[in-house]
């Protein structure tokens, strides 16, 4: 390679921009790209036999009038000029030089532009869009897996889901999917590569987490289509067997009476008490408190983050267990699966809920006061237009008589 002869043409080539010759930028431009050009012809292979990635400088993009129309008015008049002279390479890999990409590169006048594409048409697309998101002041959104997932959870996922939520997720990430994508390029994943991870957790016997995987991938798959980074989803193809989800088995009643006899004299009494006559989720405990006639707590299967509550009436069932409790003091979680699995270790604390539905259904309680007292949604409709009375719903509590 002729360094001196390239130093001359790049210095006649900035002259050119700065005079507006747009015959000698031409000019020198097609003169530099096919001299470098003819200097990166020579291929190397690596050791391993496979070919190493080749970075070729090509030459500069060419913008015409109508793709510099499409720029922000602020970029117009430079680049009808400095268009000619938007530095890009070609870029070969894989064996043989298969896979070949572009990237081009401005950086002038303060700005430090980058982008990438598999052909020049949407090179020169893309690049139109950093101008345009420099100018509207938008971050660049990140094209490599890992730097675009903590994007999505920063900025996206955060925002929709509850904090718990969030770092459960965000624990699944990376534990599971950062260590396998790392920084590869999102356009680079390929099917196959997801199709092999959640085999894995398959093959395991795991398939609540290979559905939980599927699940975060998809979502970060799906916003990097909705921001323009790929085009379709890695995931479209992906076959997965469905996780069968365990439900609550109900305690019969001889379970709830020796669960209550076995604790007795302990604190644990009065939880298992307070556990098994709301039909509070295990999550909700430690937000229970008595507000006069009723156990009020805090409803967590509200999607939008709003707090709500749902009250739940002192039963015949649960009062005898409150005669002087004034408020309730639960632990960990932890401790009460502990103990409740030392009194019946087929059953879990999520069963306690399941036998309260159970028992409002067997005593006849009216459905729409089951949903409220354990919180489900009636509907958009049915929530909108339902304001049930206190008068009721204690009417209804009091049929829990068993």
């Amino acid at each position: 390679m002729n360094q001196q002869e390239i130093i001359k043409l790049a210095g006649e080539l900035v002259l050119a921009a700065s005079n507006e010759n747009t015959g000698e930028i031409i000019r020198i431009s097609d003169e530099l790209a096919a001299m470098v050009s003819t200097d990166n012809k020579k291929e190397v292979t690596a050791e391993n036999g496979e070919t190493p990635l080749q970075e070729e400088f090509t030459g500069f993009l060419k913008f015409n009038d109508k793709e510099i129309s499409k720029m922000p008015k602020s970029f117009r008049h430079t680049f009808i000029a400095e268009g000619k002279v938007i530095f890009y390479r070609k870029r070969k890999r894989g064996k043989l030089y298969a896979a070949t990409s572009y990237e081009a590169r401005y950086r002038r006048h303060g700005f430090n532009i980058s982008v990438s594409a598999a052909n020049l048409e949407d090179l020169k697309a893309r690049f139109i869009e950093a101008l345009h998101a420099i100018e509207s002041g938008a971050p660049k959104i990140p094209s490599t897996f890992h730097e675009f997932a903590t994007y999505y959870f920063e900025n996206f996922r955060k925002r929709k889901v509850k904090p718990a939520t969030y770092e459960k997720d965000l624990k699944r990430y990376n534990g599971h999917i950062k260590p396998v994508f790392g920084s590869t390029p999102l356009r680079r994943i390929l099917p196959a590569q997801c199709q092999a991870l959640i085999d894995g957790y398959i093959d395991k016997s795991q398939t609540k987490t290979a559905d939980e995987v599927y699940s975060l991938l998809n979502v970060i798959f799906k916003m990097a289509i909705a921001h323009g980074i790929l085009d379709r989803n890695p995931l479209a193809v992906v076959v997965k067997e469905q996780h069968q989800r365990e439900h609550g088995k109900a305690l019969t009643v001889s379970e709830e009476r020796e669960l209550l006899k076995k604790t007795a004299g302990t604190r644990y009494q009065l939880l298992f008490a307070v556990a098994l006559y709301t039909g509070l989720r295990p999550n909700e405990y430690r937000t229970a408190r008595i507000a006069g006639k009723f156990i009020v707590a805090v409803n967590s299967k509200r999607k939008n983050k709003k707090v709500e509550y749902k009250k739940i009436p002192i039963t015949p069932m649960l009062r005898p267990y409150l005669d002087g409790v004034s408020k309730f003091s639960f632990p960990g979680n932890a401790y009460m699966r502990e103990h409740l699995k030392d009194v019946l270790p087929e059953h879990k604390l999520y069963d306690l809920r399941t036998t309260f539905y159970t028992r409002c259904q067997e005593c006849g309680v009216a459905d729409v006061a089951r949903m409220e007292f354990v919180g489900h949604s009636l509907g958009a409709l049915g929530d909108t237009y339902t304001d049930l009375s206190d008068d009721f719903l204690l009417k209804e509590g009091e049929k829990l008589k068993y």
